[in-house]
């Protein structure tokens, strides 16, 4: 009688009596949550807005996700869709690591711009997409951005800007921290003409996204829990050498100190944009003569 091995454990895969019985899941079926990592059903995540079900942890999404969920079915029309740049500074490597982003993301660059309707008002749009280098500005950025917003001005349009970043594009050094003063000189003068321009911060809006245009909302927004801010936490502490509180940076403490104006659930963001652009007189003519 040969005991060898008779009290071994051994991990061996589970066989089905039939290979048609073996469990067939198929790909993209179920979401992890990156908080709480639950296996959550795709179809469940969207339905609610990306938002987990069983956590609340909001998942990040992409640009044209955010403009499905914002705006009317159909009613948005994409702006300087093929504009790309190239590499100023001549940084190794730069150029074929934007190769790489644009064949694995379907972005051209970090933001989507153009117009479409919200409950039937017509809005100019910008949405930063943080797969693209982290939202990171460099010129493409800015420059999108700033046509946009000249081209709401001209056309008289409230404006809208969604903001996730990880600040300016260092490949791109200076150029990158010239976006800066661009997109904030022509949201200065949409607002001359009377123009309206919300600010959604959503998560991170830090560096200098925060430093220029995300700061300069007429009326500014944020998702739950947003981490907002210029520089780092531990760069703070060991500049200044104080123990920040716990939430600084946070969505909630921002508003606590009048930075953010409204907190907003990601769920329920169209129809207080919506509610915003009623008050302010749209889709009447709202502009100042």
């Amino acid at each position: 009688m040969h005991l060898k091995g008779l009290f071994k454990k051994e991990n061996q895969p589970v066989r089905h009596q039939n290979q048609a019985e073996a469990p067939n899941v198929p790909d993209g079926l179920y979401t992890k949550c990156e908080s709480c990592h639950e296996m959550i059903l795709t179809e469940d995540f969207t339905q609610n807005a990306y938002v987990c079900p069983k956590c609340g942890h909001y998942m990040k999404i992409g640009a044209y996700e955010r403009i499905k969920m914002v705006f009317d079915a159909q009613t948005f029309e994409e702006w300087d869709e093929e504009f790309t740049g190239g590499n100023p500074c001549h940084f190794k490597g730069y150029e074929e690591k934007l190769g790489d982003l644009q064949r694995d993301t379907g972005l051209n660059e970090a933001v989507i711009t153009g117009k479409g309707k919200i409950d039937g008002m017509e809005a100019a749009v910008g949405v930063c997409d943080t797969r693209f280098l982290m939202g990171s500005m460099g010129y493409v950025v800015g420059e999108k951005l700033t046509r946009a917003i000249e081209r709401a001005t001209v056309e008289k349009l409230p404006l809208i800007i969604f903001t996730c970043s990880g600040g300016a594009r260092m490949q791109e050094g200076i150029i990158s921290l010239m976006q800066m003063a661009k997109t904030s000189g022509a949201v200065k003068r949409h607002s001359d003409a009377g123009g309206l321009y919300i600010s959604v911060m959503t998560d991170p809006t830090t560096g200098g996204v925060t430093a220029s245009f995300a700061s300069l909302g007429d009326i500014i927004l944020a998702e739950p829990k947003v981490l907002i801010g210029f520089a780092g936490r531990r760069v703070i502490q060991d500049t200044i050498r104080q123990r920040l509180p716990d939430d600084f940076q946070s969505a909630e403490f921002q508003e606590k100190c009048g930075f953010v104006d409204m907190i907003v659930e990601r769920g329920m963001m169209r129809k207080r944009i919506s509610n915003i652009l009623k008050l302010h007189g749209f889709p009447k003519e709202a502009y100042r003569r």
